[in-house]
Order: structure tokens, then C-alpha cells, then sequence
């Protein structure tokens, strides 16, 4: 029956450790996604050629976090779970063959097809390019060579489902490294010499998909779980699946359609304007990567245990426990952004090609988002409280409903705040969602306040004041950080880094906080 081992059982311990692991791992990732970024703004800069390297960098990574490690991990995580549970080895085996097989020959009729209509795809995914041939050649060329990509990052996202739900985590936390690694190269080694340098770094992205699908083999094989891909859509799981994951398509990826279209009508405002939002995003999704999916990716599989066996108490315990350190990061994570969206950026794009008013730029982005960093790393915890009892409808419900608003909020806000209120229209939207995702879960009984966290409140809102107080200090200094040297702005920004989980710390460390007080 069960093929999990003793040590990956669920325990307060095991997962407060693999979410450390992930989280130490998301972290390295994410540092070394920063400093692609920084290559690549100190390269491209923010012109017409940036931007439509972004477009096309976008659009399958749009489309790997709808299908990859959106609905169809969603969908994927609990079913293999569940036949973890209730089924032989030999039968799970037989359903990771059958998914692989479907899945490949989904993705590869995908690829196919958008690699033949890149110029269209190109004028649907940024319209604002329809009046420039040339951008529209360039973004075509370019999405040709990264839209392999997705092919091979979704078969990495399905090889990372099968590492999570046998406790193996830090591989699949560790594999997002080598994109980074590849862009790095790509950035710094080809593309400084190339004639095209948009073409090289696009090679950078082919083939970083190809070295992360190969890097996670080796794992599966000492599980004995590689498989020998059959294409079968009649098997029940996969069938299961794809009922899942059709409305999870939506459900789950709400903020990347947000994005998406954030960046289509970005594509009408001044020149930047993509980019500027793209080097915001990236700040953002720092704390969104490091503690919300990494928290997201040890929930899942254990809420999907806890339904599968009948454990409606540990099932709502967990979820909380989800929440509450959600709530204790992304606070202080939300202010820092806000007070330090100029340093941070400063001190790690402004170099290159890239001006001082692209900083101040996207600094504004930066704070519009920081507004919604809650709302939006709850997102991450909250929709597995869905998908975990295989629902799938109720999010796509409210993933409507938040996404309308979205949309709505655009037209109303990037009239007069221009790519700023794109950024902010996201934020509110993010809050909607949050909020009907949570309401759900309360009014099903699969969501209750435990009693932690009444001492919760009381030492986040203690570490927040200090915290705030000595970054508003800062602040009232009038350091012009893009006038600062480079070592200066590094060595700076580590003190007030330092000194702000400091703050945080004693703050909440004077009304009691332990760490105990974050396990389950």
C-alpha cells in the first residue's frame, strides 16, 4: 500500500525543517535570480530591445506557471498522493508513466504551435508592439528560441511533484538555480560580444529548461520512479487529473494572468514601462519565493495526507499553522519593501545601460506591490487548502471574481498613475482573492484561529513598530543612493538589512517571541 517511508511521515518537526530546507534553498535561487537580473539590466537597460526580451521571457514563463507549477501541480500533487496511500507501488509507477507521456505530448503540440505563430502570439501578448515591425520581428525571434522552455520546465515541475510528495525537497527547491546560472552565462559571457544580444540570452533560457529537466533524473531513479513515458489519457489518474486541473487553470494562476496583463498594457505606456515593472516584480517575488511557495510546497502534500487519511483536525491545524507564518513574514517583508524600494534597486540594478530615473521608476512600482505582499503570499497558502480535497472549482469561482476586479482596477488606475497603478491594481486584487479564498475555507470548517494567535498579533505588531521606526529614520537622512558608489551602496544597504531583522527581532522578542512559537 503506502510507499512512504517513516522519516516523511507529517510531524510538527518535519515540516517546520523542510520548510526551512526549501525556504534556504528558494533563498539561494532567488539571490542568484537578482543577480541575473542585475546582468541583465546592466546589459539590456530599459530600451525597446529589453522590453521585448521581456515579453518573450514572459510569455512562456507565463505559461509554465499556469500549467507547471500552477494548476497542473495542483492537480498532479493530491492524486499522486492519494494513490500513495491507497495504492501499490507498481500502480503508482504506472501513473507517473501515463502522466509523463500525456503531459510530453500536451507540451510538445504546445510548443509547436507557438513556435509557429511567435509574430501573433507577440501582437496578443503586447499589443502596444503592432506599430513597430522590427519589435515585433525581435520579440518573434526571440520567443521562437525560449518557448522550448516551457516544454522542458513543465516536465521538471512534474518530476518535482513526485521529489515533494516523497519528502525529497530541496531538489526540486534547488533545480531553479541553474536558469539563473545559464542567464548569468548567457548575459555576461555571449551576449556582451554578440551582434543580437537579446538571441543569446534567449539561447540562455532554451537552455537552462533542458539542464534543470536533466539535473532532477538522477533523484527519481533512486526512487525507482523514472518512468518509461506512455501515452495514455483513458488511465484514471490521468483522467483525474485533467478534471482537476481544467479549472484549476484558472484558479491557481490568477496573479500570473494579473501580471500578464499588466504587461499588455504596459506595452502602451512610455518606453520602460515593461521593464520597470519587471525589475519591481522580481524585488517582490523575492519574499513571495522564498516563504510563501516554499511554505505552499511542504503544505500541500501534507494537507493532501491529512485528507486522504481522514485527519480533518490535523488537516485544519496545518492550514493555520500555513497562515500564521505567513502572516509573521510577510508584514515586516511588506514594510521593508515600501521604505527600501530605492536602495534595494540602487544597489542592484543601477549599473549599465540602466538610468537613474529607471530606479526611481521602478521604485514606485515596487511600493505599489509591497502593498499586497500579505494578501499575496496568503494566496500561496490558502489555495492549497483547495486543491489538497480536490476542489477545484471554488477557486476558479473566486479567481473570476478577483481577476474581473483586476482588470477593472487597470483601466481605473493607469490613467492617472500610469505603470504604478498597475502594480497597485494588483495589490487590491490580490487582497479580494485572499479574502474569498480565506471566507471559503472558514464557512467549510477547514479553517479555524487557533489560540497561537492571539501571542502572534502581539509580538508581530511589537517587532513591526520597531522595525518601521528605524526605516523611517532612515529614510529622514536624505541619502541619495544612486549617488553612491558602488561598495558604498552594497556595504550600506547590508547594515540596514541587518539592522532591520534586528529590529524586527527584538521587537517581537521583548513581548515573547519564541520560535516554537512557528511549528505546527
Amino acid at each position: 500500500m503506502d510507499q512512504e517511508p517513516k522519516s516523511t511521515t507529517t510531524s510538527s518537526f518535519m515540516l517546520l525543517r523542510s520548510g526551512v530546507i526549501v525556504s534556504i534553498c528558494t533563498f539561494l535561487s532567488r539571490i542568484l535570480g537578482l543577480v541575473r537580473d542585475a546582468s541583465l539590466a546592466f546589459v539590456l537597460g530599459a530600451s525597446g530591445s529589453a522590453d521585448a526580451f521581456y515579453v518573450a521571457f514572459k510569455i512562456p514563463n507565463f505559461f509554465r506557471r499556469l500549467f507547471a507549477e500552477g494548476a497542473f501541480s495542483q492537480a498532479f500533487v493530491p492524486v499522486l498522493t492519494e494513490y500513495k496511500v491507497n495504492r501499490e507501488y507498481e500502480e503508482v509507477r504506472a501513473l507517473v508513466a501515463a502522466v509523463t507521456g500525456s503531459l510530453g505530448l500536451i507540451l510538445l503540440l504546445i510548443t509547436v504551435l507557438f513556435m509557429l505563430g511567435a509574430p501573433w502570439v507577440i501582437q496578443v501578448f503586447a499589443p502596444g508592439f503592432v506599430g513597430d515591425p522590427a519589435q515585433i520581428k525581435l520579440g518573434a525571434d526571440l520567443l521562437t528560441i525560449t518557448f522550448p522552455y516551457l516544454m522542458f520546465i513543465s516536465l521538471t515541475a512534474l518530476a518535482g511533484g513526485i521529489l515533494n510528495s516523497y519528502g525529497e525537497y530541496a531538489v526540486p527547491a534547488i533545480t531553479p538555480i541553474f536558469l539563473n546560472l545559464s542567464l548569468i552565462i548567457a548575459t555576461l559571457f555571449f551576449a556582451t560580444e554578440a551582434i543580437i544580444k537579446e538571441e543569446a540570452i534567449a539561447w540562455g533560457v532554451c537552455v537552462a529548461g533542458i539542464v534543470q529537466l536533466l539535473f532532477q533524473v538522477p533523484f527519481l531513479a533512486r526512487l525507482k520512479l523514472l518512468p518509461m513515458p506512455t501515452v495514455n489519457f483513458s488511465h484514471p489518474g490521468v483522467k483525474k487529473i485533467l478534471t482537476l486541473m481544467l479549472p484549476a487553470l484558472f484558479g491557481v494562476s490568477v496573479s500570473q494572468i494579473n501580471l500578464l496583463l499588466d504587461t499588455v498594457l504596459a506595452s502602451f505606456l512610455k518606453t520602460g514601462s515593461i521593464t520597470w515593472l519587471y525589475l519591481s516584480d522580481r524585488l517582490y517575488e523575492l519574499p513571495l519565493g522564498v516563504f510563501a511557495i516554499a511554505i505552499s510546497t511542504v503544505v500541500l502534500p501534507s494537507l493532501s495526507r491529512s485528507f486522504s487519511s481522514g485527519e480533518s483536525g490535523k488537516f485544519v491545524k496545518t492550514l493555520d499553522w500555513g497562515v500564521r507564518v505567513v502572516f509573521f513574514i510577510a508584514l515586516p517583508s511588506s514594510i521593508a519593501l515600501f521604505f527600501l524600494a530605492e536602495p534595494l534597486l540602487a544597489t542592484i540594478f543601477y549599473r549599465g545601460q540602466l538610468t537613474e530615473y529607471d530606479v526611481l521608476m521602478a521604485a514606485q512600482s515596487l511600493q505599489a506591490y509591497s502593498l499586497g505582499l500579505l494578501f499575496m503570499m496568503s494566496i500561496k497558502v490558502l489555495a492549497p487548502g483547495y486543491y489538497a480535497r480536490q476542489d477545484t472549482k471554488t477557486p476558479v469561482r473566486i479567481g473570476i471574481i478577483a481577476m474581473v476586479a483586476n482588470m477593472v482596477l487597470n483601466l481605473l488606475f493607469v490613467g492617472p498613475l500610469g505603470h504604478v497603478g498597475l502594480a497597485l491594481a494588483t495589490s487590491v486584487s490580490s487582497a479580494l482573492n485572499a479574502f474569498l479564498l480565506w471566507r471559503g475555507l472558514s464557512r467549510q470548517g477547514h479553517h479555524a484561529f487557533s489560540s497561537e494567535w492571539r501571542k502572534m498579533l502581539k509580538v508581530t505588531g511589537a517587532g513591526l513598530l520597531f522595525l518601521a521606526m528605524g526605516l523611517m529614520w532612515l529614510n529622514s537622512q536624505g541619502i541619495s543612493w544612486v549617488l553612491l558608489s558602488e561598495i558604498e551602496r552594497v556595504t550600506y544597504l547590508f547594515f540596514v538589512v541587518i539592522g532591520g531583522v534586528a529590529a524586527y527581532a527584538v521587537g517581537a522578542g521583548i513581548l515573547g517571541f519564541r520560535l516554537k512559537m512557528l511549528r505546527v
